[in-house]
């Protein structure tokens, strides 16, 4: 059974079908996976066998019966620990929120196990989900499995180590500057960041309102492009909890039907200095992309612009919102959320004027970024300046902290681009580097199309050796 660790979600759903494995090998599978590697990478917060075992039970009865099956029938699914799992501890990284227990499922997860998926557990993030490094004072750090001195990333960082450890075939995430491409481009595994209001958002810690919906969506994390996918086609659709919901219309695009499309390989100013590897990263996609597609530099206007409003939504705004919650409980309060606050916070809470001026000024800036991709509706870009860094370097430090390293994703949520990451080489140390496919808002199925594409040219990528 070693094999189904890394196998694809649409493998391990045809073998279920024709009876060659079952759902309950396939969950214990995962669990004896999850009680060995749990040790070395942390990358659960709470894991459910006895629920996993019960519904793989089930699953397999159905199977037995000759029942009609969902498109994830018996697949193992981790859910990041923000999202609600009825009955389980959600507590978003945080000792304030640790005797929090979901009444209900989110949404999203509603939707997961309407199409067989089972839910084995939930996994780890940075306190309040503010960092890109998954660490908190009440579970500890998440190590990245292909270097366990090295950081899993953030803030869905536990959700990436557990998947590309084989201990789950995919999961959920969540990105508001980042959060779903970096831990995906940290571990070798691919990862969604989807338009706003294509996957509804219901039941995710903090919820994502106001002036802050564009930033934070959901997004599915999988092992490769087309699991994404799968994921992400079962998640997708309107719900009327949520404000920025959205029922778009789906397509399927064809590699014929893409030929000759431009692909722009992003520049700009505002972007900051990447590895050498990452440039040879870039360079390899751009070339596997030109086989079938128009790949040209493609410089792109306005994203300094977008990175500073970026940082006033996330940095200042959402600091202020989270001062009703910690006052008075500070000293409960992990380092690295401490520090965010303290970088994040202004003498001088930003007035009204000042917020409606942001929203006012995100809008004709977006516009004005979508007007530029007329001609070229896919960009492709590296996710961030480096591969994964050691255990503790990561900070919110004005010189060489997340700002300055991280532009490449920041700018999507600021705008409410879709984006994906998809693994394409290894730096001289033997980590991972993932470039990011980027496209138009509610453009998502394009994306897909375009990083799948990439993605079988690439070839198959090899699991981690570490664990």
């Amino acid at each position: 059974m070693d094999s189904i660790y890394f196998a694809d979600i649409a493998e391990v759903v045809r073998k279920i079908r024709t009876k060659e494995i079952s759902p309950r090998e396939v969950i214990d599978a995962h669990l004896e996976r999850i009680e060995k590697l749990q040790p070395k990478l942390n990358a659960f917060v709470h894991v459910d066998a006895e629920g996993a075992r019960r519904d793989a039970r089930a699953a397999e009865a159905s199977v037995l019966r000759g029942d009609a099956l969902g498109a994830l029938h018996g697949v193992a699914i981790s859910i990041k620990s923000c999202i609600d799992v009825a009955g389980w501890p959600c507590p978003a990284g945080s000792r304030l929120l640790a005797d929090y227990v979901a009444c209900e499922d989110a949404v999203l997860v509603s939707r997961l196990r309407a199409v067989g998926a089972i839910l084995v557990g939930n996994t780890n993030v940075p306190e309040f989900l503010m960092a890109y490094e998954t660490d908190n004072s009440l579970s500890g750090k998440t190590s990245n499995p292909w270097e366990l001195s090295r950081s899993a990333g953030g803030s869905s960082g536990g959700e990436a180590a557990a998947i590309a450890s084989g201990c789950s075939m995919g999961g959920v995430g969540s990105d508001g500057g980042g959060s779903v491409r970096v831990p995906a481009h940290f571990c070798g595994i691919s990862g969604l960041k989807p338009t706003p209001g294509r996957i509804p958002g219901t039941g995710h810690f903090p919820r994502g309102a106001g002036a802050f919906a564009w930033l934070g969506v959901v997004g599915s994390m999988a092992r490769t492009v087309a699991d994404v996918r799968a994921l992400f086609d079962v998640m997708k659709g309107p719900d009327t909890d949520d404000a920025l919901s959205s029922s778009i219309e789906a397509r399927s695009f064809s590699e014929r039907e893409l030929a000759g499309m431009r692909v722009g390989i992003l520049e700009s100013n505002a972007l900051g200095v990447v590895t050498k590897e990452t440039k040879e990263a870039i360079q390899r996609a751009a070339c596997l992309l030109s086989e079938q597609f128009t790949v040209e530099p493609f410089l792109l206007k306005g994203l300094k612009q977008a990175i500073e409003l970026w940082w006033f939504f996330f940095g200042p705004m959402i600091a202020q919102s989270f001062r009703p919650i910690v006052e008075g409980h500070e000293a409960e309060l992990s380092p690295v959320f401490q520090e965010y606050m303290s970088v994040a916070s202004l003498r001088i809470a930003p007035t009204v004027d000042e917020l409606m001026g942001a929203c006012v000024k995100r809008d004709i800036l977006r516009a004005k970024i979508i007007r530029q991709m007329r001609d070229v509706p896919i960009l492709l870009s590296p996710v961030c300046a480096a591969p994964a860094f050691r255990h503790g370097e990561g900070n919110w430090q004005p010189v060489c902290g997340y700002r300055e390293t991280m532009r490449h994703a920041q700018w999507l949520n600021l705008a409410g681009f879709p984006g994906v990451s998809v693994p394409m080489g290894f730096s001289a140390e033997g980590l991972p580097i993932g470039v990011q496919v980027i496209g138009k808002p509610n453009e998502d199925e394009l994306v897909l199309a375009v990083a799948e594409i990439l993605e079988t040219a690439r070839g198959k990528f090899k699991p981690p050796t570490e664990v």
